[in-house]
């Protein structure tokens, strides 16, 4: 019950979807609960980028699975998901209506203000904790252009990051062993 509400507390007060979720899910699951420790945050935000599905769906759920199981990662998924259904469901009946009203059009534009800076909170807090090589610098910077201006598909950016980091790690082990 209390990764339900936990969740349901993210996914109440976090507009713009998963990456905005990020900080919340580390002050919640982390630092408040003690769930998770900040190398499984990142762990968990690498894998659930990595599969298919919102990013703050499958946070939850990886981490409702490794606190209470299976039912752990029901009860998280359902707390996360459920206040933004019930939002948009209210809002769809009666946003069509308020469309050409003057504040409405600058609430959303604050909105989106807001969810920017939540982002690129999270952007921060992420490169802080990633590994300080090289490496790991090259590839992000790769992955950067390539989604940002060569418009190469997230699915290939990932792909190719996961491929680059076996292949980094293989050859770490080879040069260890040597």
């Amino acid at each position: 019950m209390q990764l339900f509400f936990a969740f349901l507390k993210i996914g109440a007060f976090t507009f713009g979807g998963g990456y905005a979720m990020i900080p919340l899910i580390q002050r919640e699951a982390g630092e408040n609960r003690h769930w998770i420790s900040e190398e499984e945050l990142l762990e968990i935000v690498a894998i659930a980028e990595s599969t298919p599905g919102p990013i703050a769906i499958n946070a939850a759920t990886f981490i409702g699975k490794k606190t209470a199981g299976v039912w752990g990662a029901v009860c998280a998924t359902l707390g996360v998901v459920l206040p933004s259904f019930v939002i948009i469901a209210a809002l769809s009946a009666v946003l069509r209506s308020f469309r050409s009203v003057r504040a409405v059009a600058y609430a959303f534009f604050g909105i989106r203000a807001g969810v920017l800076a939540l982002i690129a909170r999270a952007l921060v807090t992420l490169v802080k904790k990633c590994p300080r090589r090289a490496f790991s610098y090259a590839v992000m910077a790769a992955a950067f252009a390539s989604a940002a201006f060569f418009r190469v598909s997230a699915i290939w950016v990932v792909l190719c990051g996961a491929a680059l980091g076996i292949a980094a790690a293989l050859l770490g082990k080879e040069a260890e062993e040597a």
